[in-house]
């Protein structure tokens, strides 16, 4: 399960992301001229863009200013609505109206794109790579390694790669790689980065960044040649849009690999993400009929990577924002969720403890129609036929582009996507500890709903031991089952018999972060000082409508405990 693997272009010179950012400006010229001929396809006339457009950026200057925007930002879009204006008195302003749609094209697109430079990315890994070797020795208290900088053996055992590891690294010279992760943190990118390149033995992928990250000096000038390409999410207009969405596939089809987070943002409720943004998915299903077009042999290929932790820094103020969302005025807002420089610190701790691992479970290669990808770079159907491409993209027998067929294509995608993150998931103590107990509570407090069950005093969910233990032997038959099946992956921690071995590990990697212990044991019963973060790491295991696999009968007579410790 948790190898290093032997890097398969140990030279960075050689890396598709390097060749390609030496190749920026040619690239950006390019990309001009395809959002152009995307826009003049479009059912919009220029005019209604362009006015659109520059009044939104009229708005956004005055009402959303950046320090990392332009210096020129108020007098570009000013100037621009001026210089409209006067090519709108002229009988004929189509040439005029062209030049400025170009220019603002090319401002977005030079804006859009980033670079890579290889002497910083070799020192970033060796720096990240001291620093996490410092933290876990650090936080062993050397007991492993022995020396002060840690060893990178202890390091690499806390990082786990596996799944179609194998088959993605054979299928890199076959097309262009798209790695889709699940996205739980805001440590997720530079967790996923580093585990491909360092663990993965992966040249380094390219990856959206917002550009509000930007504002600090230090952090823009290495995602500046990281291979990161920003993201202004103040940016709605339907100009900036087109750009953003035609780098995502011109960059697919000219061969840079890349990281989608298909769910757009950070899963607020915990749970594995079901809805996915169907622009980037599509994104990649225009790269794959821009190959086709060419005649090219090569594809799109789609890994879906499950990223795991036990435990999330962001954990408390996201559940917040989500029952906030779901729950509305019915909701009370919890003032205490920013994040502070000692909750950081305590996390690392906890994250670089001697049992405490990060995982990135890698999903079966799929093509942008959800086939298989075998290590052959064919697609196959699940009778193992061989697949041509060509075929979905065929209307009466010529390759033509149907926005309405694509887009139903972009809803298979994403549910195939979807299915492998389920089937690939890694099922960890703190998951099914978390997920069962806040289950018990559900089923014995019928009574209320889910939100006032959060509401309730810690001390008035209490669960015995003996209760817990009955659910637990029967949610362990029901998942090694699944596990057998392939519907989703056990951790080598939940192969064991003794239950109090799982209750312990459970408890220790759910509450080794938090300041409030998210699970705690007493002699008779297991407990907790926070419903919601109880509730945020339960919602890991949603999506397999496992609570409905359980057999309850067996605890039909259990009765809540009250704050005294008696039964109700």
């Amino acid at each position: 399960m948790n190898n290093t693997f032997e890097h398969i272009k140990p030279n960075i010179e050689n890396w598709p992301i390097n060749i390609f950012h030496k190749n920026r400006d040619e690239f950006i010229k390019e990309l001009n001229q395809f959002v152009f001929n995307r826009l003049k396809q479009s059912n919009h006339s220029f005019q209604d863009l362009l006015a659109k457009t520059i009044y939104l950026e009229n708005q956004r200057v005055r009402v959303s200013p950046w320090k990392v925007d332009p210096p020129d930002d108020k007098n570009y879009w000013h100037e621009l609505s001026q210089e409209m204006n006067a090519a709108l008195k002229n009988s004929d302003p189509g040439d005029a109206l062209d030049q400025i749609m170009m220019r603002i094209i090319n401002r977005y697109n030079s804006e859009i794109v980033g670079g890579f430079n290889a002497k910083t990315f070799k020192f970033a890994r060796k720096f990240l790579t001291a620093i996490y070797k410092r933290l876990f020795n650090k936080f062993n208290e050397g007991k492993e390694g022995g020396y002060f900088w840690g060893s990178k053996k202890t390091l690499e055992s806390r990082l786990k790669v596996f799944g179609y590891v194998e088959e993605t690294r054979k299928l890199f010279d076959k097309g262009t790689v798209l790695i889709v992760p699940t996205h739980f943190s805001n440590l997720d990118s530079i967790m996923v980065g580093y585990v491909l390149e360092v663990i993965a033995g992966l040249p380094a992928f390219a990856y959206g960044a917002g550009l509000n990250l930007y504002e600090v000096e230090l952090a823009a000038y290495y995602m500046n040649r990281l291979g990161a390409y920003r993201v202004d999410r103040r940016k709605r207009n339907p100009v900036y849009l087109e750009c953003l969405t035609s780098m995502a596939s011109y960059s697919l089809y000219k061969g840079l690999n890349n990281i989608f987070f298909p769910g757009g943002t950070r899963s607020r409720s915990g749970a594995i993400e079901d809805k996915l943004k169907l622009g980037l998915l599509g994104s990649a299903i225009e790269a794959q009929r821009l190959f086709i077009y060419d005649k090219s042999p090569k594809k799109v290929i789609i890994v879906p990577v499950v990223l795991g932790y036990s435990f999330v820094l962001e954990a408390k103020s996201m559940v917040d924002q989500y029952l906030r969302v779901i729950g509305k005025e019915r909701y009370m807002r919890n003032k205490d969720t920013a994040i502070t420089f000692s909750d950081r610190l305590r996390f690392f701790k906890a994250l670089f403890a001697k049992k405490s691992s990060m995982y990135l479970s890698f999903g079966e290669p799929i093509d942008v129609m959800g086939n298989r990808i075998r290590e052959d770079g064919n697609s196959y159907d699940k009778n193992g036929n061989v697949i041509n491409l060509e075929d979905y993209f065929r209307l009466e027998n010529d390759l033509s582009e149907d926005a309405q067929r694509e887009n139903v294509y972009t809803k298979l995608l994403g549910q195939k996507i979807v299915e492998s993150f389920l089937k690939n998931n890694v099922v960890q103590p703190s998951h099914l500890i978390s997920f069962l107990l806040f289950e018990v509570i559900l089923k014995y407090r019928k009574d209320l709903d889910m939100l006032s069950i959060i509401k309730l005093h810690p001390t008035e969910v209490q669960i015995p031991k003996f209760v817990f233990k009955t659910m637990l032997i029967s949610a362990m038959e029901v998942l090694r089952n699944w596990d057998k099946e392939g519907k989703l992956i056990l951790d080598e921690q939940l192969k064991t018999d003794d239950l109090d071995t799982i209750i312990e590990l459970g408890i220790k990697d759910c509450g080794i972060y938090h300041g409030e212990r998210v699970i705690y044991q007493t002699t008779d019963n297991l407990c907790t000082e926070n419903l919601k973060l109880l509730f945020y790491y339960h919602n890991r295991l949603e999506g397999y409508k496992l609570e409905e696999e359980l057999d309850w009968s067996k605890v039909k007579e259990f009765r809540f405990i009250d704050k005294m410790g008696n039964l109700e």
